[in-house]
């Protein structure tokens, strides 16, 4: 079953005052971000346009402990509908999604990020006073599919700029008073499909966050609840919740896009979706296929009880870009993240050598 989401100017009760209007581009790739109007930034307040509205993830994708800002505009007059899977969001052509990185403003970057939230928004404003934007990721949906397009911020806050060739950028990690560098890579156009194309075969670029199992609320989208029951992924640091259920909704954001049936990972045989059950396609004693020098001298990807002989914690905790997990999005190791899906395989009971 088909079901329309409502247009936005329902979601939204009235235009805010001093609001941008959204200017879509169907062809143009604009040199700066504020031609989009998508949210103007003045004395460091953002003014979301009046048709475009955030939206928060269950559990985010770790970007090396960046904040982000979501947002979506959706033309007028037009909807957005689930698709017959009871999961995928469909977007009108005209629809532009955003994601904003930041982190607290200052030249050092300490690990108390990890614990911070994004500012609140209220009357369709946020206050940045305290955060420095980094860069601004567009996805544009054209006649002929999703663009994506990167957008970097300048020193002083004031203008982005289209970086269709990315940029790396070197920003400083304060930790237990240990000051070091890491590089923070802003993505270049095809360094984009390496998430965004979701299918080895078309490579058609789509967005990842915004399908309903992923979704903190679908009211945002002028939607109560589906008709159908749908799965929805918990917040993986939500300690309330079962450490599989937790485990589970990690891998399938920071993972499944890539690890599935048809996606960028199809040769390896894994598929971290969170309806796969438990066995070789989810890594359970699983050999690697094509993981090069990626397995660190594991046999097995989950070796059940023992996170220190498994691949996927290797992987995960590596920095080096020969065999990180993922391999794009990231310089830095998601600590929380390698703890979580430890004690997940901790807790799994089996063995995988027989003898």
């Amino acid at each position: 079953m088909r079901i329309l989401l409502f247009g936005i100017c329902l979601i939204l009760s009235a235009c805010k005052a001093n609001a941008p209007d959204v200017k879509f581009h169907p062809e143009e790739n604009p040199k700066l971000l504020s031609d989009w109007g998508i949210f103007n930034l003045k004395n460091d307040q953002i003014t979301l346009a009046s048709t475009s509205f955030v939206y928060e993830l269950q559990s985010p994708l770790f970007s090396d402990y960046a904040l982000k800002l979501r947002t979506i505009h959706i033309p007028s007059g037009e909807n957005a509908e689930i698709d017959e899977d009871g999961d995928t969001i469909n977007f009108p052509v005209g629809t532009v999604i955003s994601k904003t990185f930041y982190y607290p403003r200052g030249d050092q970057l300490d690990h108390v990020l990890k614990s911070k939230h994004a500012p609140d928004m209220a009357d369709n404003r946020i206050d940045i006073s305290g955060f420095r934007l980094i860069e601004t990721r567009l996805l544009v949906h054209r006649d002929d599919g999703w663009d994506a397009l990167p957008y970097i911020w300048d020193d002083d806050q004031s203008t982005a700029k289209l970086a269709r060739t990315g940029d790396l950028q070197h920003l400083t990690l304060v930790d237990n008073d240990q000051h070091s560098k890491f590089p923070y890579l802003v993505p270049n156009v095809n360094q984009c499909a390496g998430c965004h194309a979701t299918n080895n075969t078309t490579r058609d670029i789509v967005p990842i966050g915004p399908k309903l199992r992923h979704l903190k609320s679908i009211k945002s989208f002028g939607l109560d609840q589906p008709s159908t029951q749908y799965f929805k992924n918990v917040n993986w640091a939500d300690e309330s919740q079962t450490l599989d259920l937790r485990a589970r909704a990690y891998l399938d954001i920071n993972c499944s896009h890539c690890h599935n049936e048809v996606g960028p990972a199809d040769t390896s045989g894994l598929h971290l979706e969170p309806g796969t059950p438990m066995g070789p396609h989810l890594g359970l004693c699983k050999t690697p296929i094509a993981a090069g020098t990626g397995t660190g001298n594991r046999k097995y990807g989950i070796v059940p009880g023992k996170p220190e002989a498994s691949i996927f914690i290797y992987r995960m905790a590596s920095t080096n870009p020969a065999e990180m997990m993922p391999e794009l999005g990231r310089a830095l190791a998601d600590e929380e993240g390698v703890s979580l899906i430890s004690d997940w395989i901790t807790s799994l009971s089996g063995s995988c050598d027989a003898g």
